[in-house]
């Protein structure tokens, strides 16, 4: 039997637990966090091959040897990588293409072959000297306060280990029969490689639902369940397990009697599955005819194509360009960035309904995201220090090359720029004022560029929600940014498993932030959309809309629930509800009115 692990009052923590009845065994039982729906049965693929055995019997010759192998290492890991993304690119998928480009970027950068050679000269072995470089740089990110690049790391030490594995002569193991991929960490490599006929689910010991594993598994719709924690240790390779990417039950060597009650769900999940499908090609329109666009959070133009065609997603609200800038030694050129940039928009263009428009942040960097070329320093509170626009205003030499770029790339399409952390008028008109000199540059070099981009902010501080009407006189748009917005108004972390029971986006005091900030753009003709969380909950979409947001961005895979939300009301009766709301005056109780509504 397997041992117990203590309950964990946050979802990122698992519970394990077996039971017995009338003197027969029951499976295993595993809660983590659902995080792609769906029911997968498969048997137990631990991933995450350990070398250490591998780097004791590696016979190392002289360090000029050792740079010589690393050095083809690298070359020939870089050509294998493009063999293998031209592949999936030529196969439509984009997604794992994508991923796979930024590894082999990875790959190429002049500033880890050096890092290499620096530590073939302290180790004297080719192989541990790249883990050692990319461990250095993976590190880096795992400091970073934000989910997404906290991912980051995980593709770090995945390129590392990639190349140390064919320096050691390594080959992945044979794969039989449907799997269910688990381990604390998973690397992107190994979802990537293999076929999605042979992957039933994915399981994470780790609670990041935008590692690129994440990601991957949903372009191709696989069930995931991530934060199993210590679960992980109860598993073994060839268990069988049954997951269940809604609830995040996991259950390992079910019996014949679990594996029947499941299938009824399977049946349940095969027939959702179709219904979303039908949805993907409508609006978001109520039954009385008010619509809204539903579009994606996205860190990369690949997470764009996918949201558009597996999700149905409109356009893009929030591009985090922050990735274009992570992982490199110095500032990306103009140029690089623009391709990113022109690559996203192009794929919004390709939407047939709505208005498809890309919305690009600029650069939300800080002390939560270190960077070579960015000397922030030690801050005791990151989240209110010097980051984001703060930055952008003082460093022209970063801010405008991107500026630039997104002004170029809107001529692809529609693009659409947003400033991140503006507290008052005086950020947004001097952010403004660089957007001019950055077309009057544009001119200059005889390069084409948009005219028509539109620029506004994210409302993610009480300031900027307090200062709404006016700020509404000067910006094209609103995107309200939920995540920070709760917790500075609430003063609350989330990541803070003691008091994460009092962030809530229904709290009456958020709530009456986001209504003055939705209402104060209308008034001004303009457009208000929110990029947070929130935007992902149906029960939320219903207020909001009544209170009259124009969009909602949001993880694609929630566009299909929030869609089906808004086609099965109307504008009459989310207003009833809106208007009961905001009697209300506490949010534990808003959240649970709104969860007994049925359309």
């Amino acid at each position: 039997m397997a041992k117990k692990v203590e309950d964990r009052p946050t979802e990122s923590k698992s519970t394990v637990k077996s039971f017995k009845i009338e003197g027969k065994s029951m499976a295993d039982k595993i809660k983590g966090k659902g995080v792609i729906s769906g029911v997968a049965v498969g048997t137990i693929l631990l991933a995450g091959q350990n070398l250490d055995g591998y780097l004791v019997n590696y016979q190392p010759g002289t360090k000029a040897t050792e740079k010589k192998k690393a050095a083809a290492a690298l070359v020939k890991v870089a050509e294998n990588l493009k063999a293998t993304i031209d592949d999936y690119t030529e196969k439509g998928l984009k997604e794992q293409a994508g991923i796979l480009e930024a590894h082999r970027l990875l790959i190429e950068d002049p500033a880890i072959s050096e890092k290499v050679d620096e530590e073939i000269e302290a180790t004297g072995n080719a192989p541990k000297a790249v883990l050692n470089a990319y461990e250095s740089n993976a590190q880096l990110f795992e400091q970073m306060e934000d989910e997404y690049f906290r991912g980051r790391a995980v593709d770090m030490r995945d390129v590392g280990k990639r190349i140390a594995k064919f320096l050691l002569g390594i080959k992945d193991p044979e794969i039989v029969g449907k799997v269910i991929v688990a381990g604390k960490e998973i690397e992107p490599s190994v979802i990537a490689g293999l076929p999605t006929d042979k992957i039933a689910g994915v399981i994470l010991g780790a609670g990041s639902t935008t590692a690129h594993a994440v990601i991957i598994a949903k372009t191709r719709a696989i069930p995931t369940v991530v934060g199993v924690g210590e679960g992980i240790e109860q598993m073994a390779n060839g268990d069988p397990a049954i997951l269940d990417g809604e609830t995040g039950e996991i259950l390992i060597r079910p019996t014949d009697e679990e594996r029947t009650a499941y299938n009824e769900k399977i049946k349940k999940q095969e027939e959702l599955k179709a219904h979303y499908a039908q949805l993907k090609a409508l609006p978001a329109k109520t039954q009385d005819g008010t619509e809204v666009e539903l579009v994606a959070n996205i860190g990369s133009p690949a997470d764009a194509d996918a949201a558009i065609k597996n999700f149905g997603a409109t356009g893009v609200g929030l591009f985090r360009s922050e990735f274009v800038f992570m992982g490199k030694q110095d500032i990306p050129k103009e140029e690089d960035q623009f391709k990113e940039y022109k690559a996203a928009v192009e794929k919004c263009a390709t939407v047939t309904h709505g208005e498809g428009l890309c919305v690009i942040r600029t650069m939300d960097i800080g002390g939560d995201k270190p960077l070579p070329y960015i000397q922030v320093g030690e801050e005791e509170n990151p989240f209110l220090g010097y980051r984001a626009i703060r930055i952008s205003l003082q460093r022209r030499d970063l801010f405008l090359p991107q500026l630039k770029a997104i002004l170029r790339a809107g001529k692809f399409g529609k693009a659409a720029i947003m400033f991140p952390m503006v507290i008052n008028v005086k950020e947004f008109l001097d952010a403004k004022e660089f957007v001019e000199e950055a077309k009057r540059e544009l001119v200059q070099e005889g390069k084409e560029y948009a005219d028509n981009v539109q620029v506004g902010i994210m409302v993610e501080t009480p300031a900027a929600a307090v200062m709404a009407p006016i700020l509404a006189k000067y910006v094209d748009f609103f995107s309200i940014g939920t995540n920070d917005l709760v917790q500075y108004t609430l003063a609350v972390d989330r990541g803070n498993a003691q008091i994460s029971y009092l962030y809530n986006h229904f709290n009456p005091a958020v709530l009456r932030l986001i209504k003055r900030t939705i209402e104060s753009a209308n008034k001004e003709g303009k457009w208000a959309g929110m990029c947070g969380e929130m935007a992902s909950d149906p029960n939320a979409a219903i207020i909001l809309m009544a209170m009259g947001i124009k969009e909602l961005s949001m993880s694609a895979p929630s566009i299909p629930k929030v869609k089906e939300r808004i086609r099965n009301i109307t504008m009459v009766e989310a207003k009833k509800i809106l208007d009961k709301v905001m009697e209300m005056e506490d949010g534990d109780e808003i959240k649970k009115y709104l969860a007994t509504i049925q359309n």
